[in-house]
């Protein structure tokens, strides 16, 4: 696996990108993202409405995102959709340097039609996660349902953070599944987003994230 992180002067401030090349006997993931963005993305996984998921996760962060990956579907969607949880954790991770200055965390509650949606995040440096979609159904769409509690594991574990995410209430599953990836691009956002008071300072009493 090989990974590299580049980053871009814009006016007084840089750019925070990063390109990771995730490359195993299961999958094979290249990634860009630029996290002052503006929505644009590029998106092929092999499983369509995972894919739409990770579209509107861009528009709705505001994010750039150009993914590729190519997995070992005639085997099952996990490896899929659990590495490119990491590989995207990894980027914002990379992205995000050392954290002085941001947020850190932030939530979102997302409303969509009949459905209601909560996600927080906390860039916190130590991974740990709760999902609960509410979906009894065994695919929506083309997405094994399942999997969405395993994409959300793998962003904890690259990005090093915390990460919640649960519906609390509605009847559409496709709905129950978008308004958690919404809510968790905006919650996201949040938490990388500059703060003019915080300036250079870290987020933490510790020392470090």
């Amino acid at each position: 696996m090989t990974e590299k992180k580049s980053r871009k002067t814009v006016g007084r401030t840089q750019a925070r990108t990063a390109v990771i090349a995730r490359h195993t006997t299961e999958t094979r993931i290249d990634l860009e993202l630029r996290i002052e963005g503006s929505g644009k993305y590029k998106v092929s996984t092999g499983i369509r409405f995972f894919d739409h998921m990770l579209e509107l996760f861009a528009r709705h962060g505001a994010f750039d995102l150009t993914l590729q990956c190519e997995g070992d579907l005639d085997v099952d969607q996990h490896h899929t959709v659990e590495d490119v949880g990491i590989a995207l954790g990894e980027a914002f991770d990379r992205a995000l340097g050392d954290k002085r200055g941001i947020l850190r965390a932030g939530y979102f509650v997302m409303p969509m039609d009949e459905t209601l949606a909560v996600a927080a995040v906390d860039l916190s440096g130590r991974a740990a996660y709760a999902v609960d979609t509410k979906v009894r159904t065994r695919l929506v769409g083309d997405l094994q349902a399942e999997l969405v509690t395993d994409f959300f594991e793998g962003f904890a574990r690259g990005a090093r953070a915390n990460v919640h995410v649960k519906t609390m209430y509605g009847r559409s599953n496709h709905h129950k599944i978008e308004a958690i990836f919404k809510a968790f691009a905006r919650a996201l956002r949040v938490a990388c987003s500059r703060d003019k008071q915080l300036g250079e300072m870290l987020p933490s009493t510790k020392g470090l994230l």
